[in-house]
């Protein structure tokens, strides 16, 4: 699943291509939404919202999106908007006078007044990736569940928002926390710390285009323990290895190194 940082900069493709200009049309391909047309309407602006994109519009009106496991948006010339339209995996077509946004595999797609943006990210805590991100009020939000294990927490994005798998694993194995260890038990500064750590982290991959936490450049070097399973761990020689945390269907899997972090509370 796409995670803060990757629908940061979704968010900042679709504004640089669309900020100011008229839509020419659309195209919005869920039941809910196929009858409305968004034509006529000047693009205000797009931003992220953890793991939310929200394309604010003339006339008051935001589309909301969410990427899910397998979605984007892409912007391309207006003569992709054919051959777009005609894939099935095709949920919305933004088109202007000279470029088409294509939403594709979009798992959510909604469209509300702007001043009423809260129905559909009301429930998220403070996006890490926002400017005014604050630290306090997220550890507040992490405490008040303490027998919850970190990594769960962490991926709540009640508690705070843009934290996916790669962004529960790395920093999580940079300041050697079991992932399982209760949000109690880590306490207050620590999460300060890891949340602050985990910011930098994020913002550097805003700017790089990807995830590199590491400093190495060769393929599957550039992190620590995402995508490593089964590889040796840079810092101990472990081998990395995976974990689950939350029950199904909401269960989640990130990477971790039992060398460097401990073992699964219940191994």
């Amino acid at each position: 699943m796409p995670e803060g940082d990757a629908v940061w900069r979704t968010a900042r493709r679709l504004h640089t291509e669309l900020v100011g200009q008229v839509l020419q049309g659309s195209d919005l391909r869920v039941p809910e939404l196929a009858t409305r047309d968004l034509s006529g309407r000047r693009t205000i602006e797009v931003v992220p919202r953890g793991k939310h994109l929200l394309h604010r519009l003339e006339g008051g009106l935001t589309l909301h999106s969410h990427l899910r496991m397998d979605g984007s948006w892409k912007v391309q010339g207006s003569g992709a908007r054919y051959a777009a339209g005609r894939r099935h995996t095709t949920r919305a077509l933004l088109w202007t006078a000279h470029r088409v946004a294509v939403g594709d595999r979009l798992g959510m797609l909604d469209l509300v007044r702007t001043r009423d943006e809260d129905q559909v990210v009301g429930h998220l805590g403070p996006d890490l990736l926002d400017p005014g991100f604050e630290v306090a009020q997220a550890v507040a939000n992490l405490m008040e569940q303490p027998l919850v294990p970190v990594a769960e927490a962490l991926l709540d994005q009640r508690n705070l928002a843009g934290i996916g798998t790669i962004w529960a694993s790395e920093p999580l194995f940079l300041h050697r926390i079991n992932p399982w260890d209760p949000v109690g038990k880590v306490g207050a500064k620590a999460l300060g710390e890891l949340l602050v750590a985990t910011r930098t982290l994020m913002v550097q991959a805003c700017r790089v285009g990807r995830p590199a936490t590491t400093g190495r450049t060769g393929a599957g070097e550039e992190t620590w323990v995402f995508g490593r399973r089964g590889r040796r761990c840079h810092r101990c020689g472990a081998t990395v290895e995976q974990g689950s945390v939350g029950r199904a269907p909401q269960a989640r899997v990130f990477s971790y190194c039992q060398g460097c972090q401990g073992a699964p509370a219940d191994a």
